[in-house]
């Protein structure tokens, strides 16, 4: 079971792990994030940066390091890991990668309530999707195989995790796909038949009623 952490954002972890490499200032964290493109990895409210900053130093996981001004800039604060935050880190990192937690896709919602749509409207959604992810994942499989010349393994696997997944995703959708697209989804008549009607069939709105 996941820990309740005193930051339970996630930025705050990529901070972290940002200053385990050198002491920053909030800004130079930021453009580092963005520069290695962390935001297609976890969402970022950048307005939050400051925030989830002053978070972990007032529980000790980074600390002033120096302050420093450059030209007629206004100062900037030098942050640095704490023992305490390293720990954190090394911590919150050991459950993310090796403790299985349930996450909540927006597809999965929708999918809980298809029925909302008729069947021919999800269909042409479904094909819809698949046509923008082919091109999206070709251009990630390109983006990698372009990368992988340049940039240690190491510093890609969130984009391979990335690919995988939306290639599972693929895969999954054309089954469905085929069946909608032939009728061997159980049920189909009726779900279509409830959007012709606008009424439900007696032994479905009893299971309705009796769940």
């Amino acid at each position: 079971m996941a820990k309740r952490r005193k930051v339970g954002n996630l930025l705050g972890l990529h901070i972290m792990a940002q200053l385990s490499i050198r002491p920053l200032h909030p800004y130079e964290i930021a453009a580092q994030l963005k520069a290695f493109g962390k935001d297609a990895d976890i969402k970022i409210q950048w307005g939050s940066l400051y925030t989830v900053v002053q978070n972990l130093e007032k529980h000790r996981f980074i600390e002033a390091a120096e302050t420093v001004r450059e030209g007629r800039r206004p100062e900037r604060t030098v942050y640095r890991l704490t023992g305490t935050g390293r720990d954190e880190l090394a911590d919150w990192m050991r459950e993310l990668v090796g403790t299985p937690e349930a996450e909540y896709p927006k597809l999965q919602a929708a999918l809980s309530v298809l029925g909302v749509l008729p069947p021919g409207e999800v269909i042409e959604l479904l094909e819809q999707r698949l046509g923008i992810l082919a091109l999206e994942n070709d251009r990630m499989r390109q983006d990698l195989r372009t990368l992988v010349h340049e940039v240690p393994r190491l510093f890609l696997v969130e984009a391979e995790y990335r690919l995988a997944m939306r290639e599972a995703e693929v895969a999954w959708i054309t089954g469905l796909l085929s069946d909608l697209r032939d009728g061997k989804m159980p049920g189909m008549s009726t779900w279509q038949r409830i959007h012709e009607t606008g009424e439900l069939p007696d032994d479905l709105s009893d299971f309705m009623t009796e769940t």
